[in-house]
């Protein structure tokens, strides 16, 4: 009788998801910053080309596969769509016109929307300790953000259903890209797809590089540009599908919920924002969610062996 498989080590899982949580926080700083002086279309596609650029290299330096194989090329093409113009298109637009808590918020949905498309795909059974814990986590991130404010933050709902929409896209990034990372490595898969991205961004140059704009800009703004197009759109990236090649993807996705928290970790260091009570009782919701997601047992889908 074969004994079963050991379960991968997860310390460096963990690790890859706490630095890929710190590197998001800051996305949202970024943006906006970056937004302050140029339109989000343009920063979108300045993220891309120095992201496509980077990518770039990084196969051609890297041994091994430059192109994905045939049968690749479809789910190649559907995470270079929704992770690059789709997603980055709304949430840049939706950021420009609503807060960086409501976006938050709507980003703390992905955990439960990644579940409920794993289930309904058949790559995940329920569970209902990593259901509890999705909940918890979510339930934590709502009282974090109340506590900063959320009533009063106002942002347009034009905003916050491109945010919505932007999150649509990263579940479905998220779900489709584990077979591709698992398959492929992460390395690739994330070239792979980023590339495609990229690609599929080149024809909006003649109507939004602005490049006169760009080079008149704020040395901060430049900066924002280059963080949200090597740290988010490279490295993040990176440890987010490096994640998803190790371990189911409702539980890579539970991290996105511990985002909030460090962000106001973060405004609070560096912005001299006050802390709460809602962020110890908010935090620690979260982390118990994310405490009961990863200790949930895998429940892999059952295998129908069909006769013939």
């Amino acid at each position: 009788m074969t004994p079963p498989a050991a379960p991968p080590p997860l310390g460096r899982v963990y690790a890859a998801l706490t630095v890929q949580v710190l590197i998001s926080a800051g996305t949202y700083l970024a943006a906006k910053r970056a937004m302050t002086e140029l339109s989000p279309f343009t920063v979108v596609l300045w993220r891309f080309l120095v992201c496509g650029a980077a990518f770039v290299v990084l196969l051609a330096v890297t041994p091994g596969r430059k192109l994905p194989p045939r049968h690749a090329w479809p789910r190649v093409a559907l995470l270079g769509l929704m992770g690059g113009p789709v997603n980055q298109t709304l949430f840049f637009s939706g950021l420009s016109r609503s807060t960086a808590a409501h976006a938050a918020l709507f980003y703390a949905l992905t955990p439960l929307g990644v579940y409920v498309a794993s289930l309904v795909l058949g790559r995940e059974r329920a569970s209902t300790r990593t259901t509890a814990g999705i909940l918890t986590a979510l339930v934590g991130v709502v009282v974090l953000l109340l506590g900063r404010g959320l009533a009063s933050a106002r942002g347009t709902l034009e905003g916050d259903l491109l945010i919505l929409a932007a999150v649509v896209a990263w579940v479905v990034y998220t779900t489709e890209g584990k077979p591709l990372a698992s398959e492929h490595g992460p390395l690739r898969a994330t070239a792979w797809t980023m590339t495609v991205a990229t690609v599929l961004q080149l024809p909006l140059i003649p109507f939004v590089l602005e490049p006169a704009a760009v080079w008149a800009s704020s040395a901060a703004a430049k900066a924002s540009i280059v963080y949200v197009g090597l740290m988010t759109s490279v490295v993040a990236y990176l440890l987010w599908s490096y994640a998803l090649s190790k371990v189911p993807a409702s539980r890579v996705a539970i991290f996105s919920n511990l985002q909030p928290a460090v962000t106001a970790l973060v405004a609070w260091l560096f912005l001299d924002e006050a802390l709460h009570w809602e962020l110890a009782l908010g935090g620690a919701l979260v982390l118990v969610g994310v405490r009961l997601t990863q200790t949930a047992p895998v429940k892999a889908a059952p295998v129908v062996v069909r006769a013939g």
